[in-house]
């Protein structure tokens, strides 16, 4: 009961900070931890928000990038306005979403991709796990073309199968791959962020990495493996015709 009640009141104190602070989620101080941890977003930067809704993350995009530079965000659900950026309602996996993002942009490079997106919850953990995983490989083999080099990808993750998979899968294309869990997270919580930085974009000219993940992870699970056949028992056993008469 007692940590039951520390970690409420945690999470009633982000609050707290974060309706003082005019933000629209108390997850506005993990992306602003994590800036401040690895200095991702510059002013003038053009920034993609993954799973943007309510909008707190666009809120402190646009604090770190100021007038000169540009939030576009992407979400299911629809937000309310925030002043200087454009977030759009559709699913980022959808190819009509997808020519929106890139008709927004303009040809534009991206600096920083930042991702807060999450499937809904079903309660069946191995298959929102496997969902969420899924998902987080789908955003990545969309947004890598668009990042420029020394970009970044921040995205958050659930600590369970497939997270060794999915970091294998794009360590290649980033000079520094690492998990980060910022203090705003929930401690009872699974989520942890994973932190891309300087990106490599002649490391990246053909890959797929839903494909290599996908992969990996079958492997690991024995899903390519051939189970064999029982071993063949000779019987001295034979049918006898009957002779005709």
């Amino acid at each position: 009961m007692a940590d039951h009640w520390i970690e409420n009141h945690k999470r009633d104190s982000w609050r707290r900070q974060a309706k003082a602070s005019g933000y629209r989620s108390r997850s506005a101080f993990k992306l602003k931890q994590i800036q401040e941890r690895f200095n991702l977003i510059r002013e003038g930067d053009v920034i993609l928000d993954v799973g943007c809704h309510p909008g707190g993350w666009a809120q402190v995009g646009m604090e770190l990038v100021g007038e000169s530079g540009f939030v576009l965000g992407v979400d299911l659900e629809p937000c309310q306005p925030v002043e200087g950026a454009l977030l759009l309602t559709g699913d980022i996996t959808d190819p009509h979403t997808q020519e929106r993002m890139l008709t927004e942009l303009k040809g534009r490079p991206l600096n920083a991709i930042v991702s807060d997106i999450s499937p809904n919850i079903t309660g069946k953990w191995d298959m929102d796990q496997a969902v969420a995983m899924t998902l987080v490989a789908q955003v990545f083999d969309f947004a890598l073309p668009l990042l420029c080099k020394g970009g970044s990808f921040t995205t958050k993750l659930f600590q369970g199968v497939g997270v060794e998979e999915l970091i294998d899968a794009v360590k290649p294309f980033f000079s520094d791959v690492r998990r980060y869990a910022p203090h705003a997270s929930r401690n009872a919580s699974s989520e942890v962020y994973l932190v891309c930085r300087n990106f490599m974009p002649w490391k990246a000219k053909t890959f797929n990495v839903r494909e290599t993940y996908e992969t990996a992870l079958n492997l690991k699970l024995g899903g390519d493996d051939v189970d064999e056949g029982p071993e063949i028992i000779k019987s001295s056993f034979s049918v006898r015709r009957k002779k005709a008469e």
